[in-house]
């Protein structure tokens, strides 16, 4: 019987090689898995089959077999129209959903013509400073027939609004929108940095988006709780699933003190996860956290859907593991960490440019990428049964060792008094710089390779073509939005900013507000402006 297979005896060379093998994470790794290491695994209480509680096979019965993911590309640069050009680009090859990236004064609430904006506009992310700016994003786009993810989160409520705004110009059924606003300001405070307001104000504008796109936009993924920038800030698999779901609870919280019934928004909720190296870890780290979430849903909050427990998630391929250096290598990469997505039940997937170590992706190496997703679908084979590692003894053991120790996470978290006090504390963040500094203490030692970094180097490195910006655009940026704020009718919009702060200071949800200033064509900093004067502007925890 499997159960008395036993370990052979090892020579003392391989007892040395098991004593050091581990993740990155931490995570053991021994030379053989067998059933010894699953302690007292039980397959329906633990595994079960796809699309049933704990949904540790998958959210879905058939998984691929039924549909497969969402194939985006996370793309957005220069102007509006420039980045509506890569959109068309891409929908043309074959790629079925759309991922908005913003440039930085955007996502600070800062209209291009800010001080603070200069040498930022269009760089990073696509400059959106107004509604005329949102119809040239997705002009000739059917908002109606795409699904659409904007990475967004201190202006998040005011994206959604413009986004809503072209639908309605479009003539589209509001109730057909599909798709996700990120919506994640836990871990901004966390682990990236572009907040604008204290916590718990933060806090209200993301659960008034919960409630009116429950109303308005019922098929709309409010919020995209996102582990991803945790894990490319430093953080372990372990730390990644601990605090994304500990920033789930966070939100689960708010919106139940707001008086939402837990099963009215929870079906909505969606994640966002890190594809990083180590594949075996990966795909065990996707289950891990799925079997968490769909225990804490029905243990902590008592839900009582079953789509209140699924965990259902994005993925994009590890940024921070790619490398100048031999940036070809980076195909290899991102094709092995987009499969373990897939592997691990990903409901989306975006796989990184080889050149995005360098620069935004030219239109040449995001199609590659694309193409990396469309050879895992189609030609792979791995499709055609879901969870196909389901009863590994290394994958089994591996995700019992996550979702072991992203629980202990939580309950020091609870301990502490909850995630807001764990953040202004600065627990998290200083055990996300741990992890980060040791991480890079082991790659300068050479303990951890990187391919054509530490090891394997070339002597003479070949160019890549990149990507370039036109500073030009900043410039023509600025003028297009003070011709918005010329030709607009200022009395009207400045009602509906008056109106937007008169709502930040009471109680009244935000969006019907916020919706009509964007379509008064207020701009993204005027708008966010009207709510730093209502709520402040937040201090950042020192840690060191």
């Amino acid at each position: 019987m499997a159960d008395d297979f036993k370990k052979p005896a090892l020579t003392e060379e391989q007892k040395l090689k098991e004593k050091k093998a581990a993740t990155t994470s931490g995570l053991p790794m021994p030379v053989l898995s067998t059933s010894e290491d699953l302690g007292d695994w039980n397959f329906e209480r633990d595994l079960g089959f796809p699309g049933e509680f704990p949904f540790t096979r998958g959210v879905y019965p058939t998984m691929y077999r039924g549909r497969l993911w969402t194939m985006r590309q996370y793309a957005g640069f220069g102007t509006a129209a420039e980045s509506n050009a890569r959109y068309r680009y891409l929908l043309e090859r074959g790629q079925n959903g759309l991922s908005v990236a913003f440039d930085l004064p955007t996502q600070m609430g800062m209209d291009s013509d800010h001080p603070l904006a200069l040498g930022e506009v269009g760089k990073v992310g696509v400059a959106i400073d107004s509604l005329d700016d949102m119809q040239t994003l997705f002009g000739g786009i059917p908002l109606d027939r795409v699904s659409t993810s904007m990475t967004i989160n201190s202006t998040a409520a005011i994206l959604l609004a413009l986004y809503v705004a072209v639908a309605k110009q479009q003539g589209a059924n509001l109730r057909r929108l599909s798709g996700t606003v990120q919506n994640d300001i836990l871990k901004e405070y966390i682990a990236r940095g572009t907040y604008i307001y204290p916590v718990r104000p933060a806090m209200r504008i993301v659960t008034d988006i919960f409630e009116w796109s429950r109303q308005e936009i019922p098929n709309w993924n409010p919020i995209s709780i996102s582990g991803y920038h945790i894990r490319e800030a430093g953080s372990t698999d372990v730390q990644e699933v601990a605090f994304t779901l500990a920033d789930g609870i966070a939100y689960v919280e708010a919106a139940l003190a707001a008086g939402l019934a837990v099963d009215d928004f929870a079906p909505q909720l969606s994640f966002f996860f890190n594809a990083h190296n180590e594949f075996l870890a990966q795909v065990a780290k996707f289950r891990a956290a799925r079997r968490l979430w769909a225990r804490l849903m029905k243990d902590r909050f008592g839900a009582k859907d079953p789509r209140s427990m699924m965990l259902r998630f994005h993925a994009q391929t590890a940024g921070s593991s790619l490398t100048a250096q031999q940036p070809e290598n980076n195909i290899v990469r991102v094709a092995i960490q987009a499969l373990s997505a897939v592997l691990g039940g990903c409901q989306s997937l975006h796989a990184n440019g080889l050149d995005e170590a360098l620069a935004l992706p030219t239109e040449e190496a995001a199609v590659l990428a694309l193409r990396t997703q469309q050879i895992i679908a189609h030609e792979s084979g791995v499709t055609n049964t879901a969870d196909p590692f389901a009863g590994s003894y290394a994958i089994e053991s591996l995700t019992n060792e996550i979702e072991e120790g992203a629980r202990a996470y939580i309950a020091k978290i609870d301990a502490l008094g909850g995630l807001f006090r764990a953040i202004e504390t600065g627990f998290v963040q200083q055990e996300i710089q741990k992890a980060a500094y040791d991480y890079q203490k082991a790659v300068e030692s050479g303990e951890q390779v990187v391919v054509g970094v530490n090891r394997f180097t070339a002597k003479e490195e070949k160019s890549l073509p990149t990507l370039q910006i036109d500073p030009a655009i900043e410039q023509e940026q600025v003028a297009r939005v003070k011709a918005v704020r010329a030709r607009r009718d200022n009395a009207k919009t400045n009602a509906a900013l008056a109106e937007v702060e008169r709502r930040a200071r009471e109680t009244a949800n935000l969006m019907p507000a916020i919706l009509t200033a964007v379509e008064a064509y207020a701009t993204v900093g005027e708008i966010s402006d009207s709510l730093r004067r209502a709520f402040g502007e937040y201090q950042e925890t020192v840690v060191i």
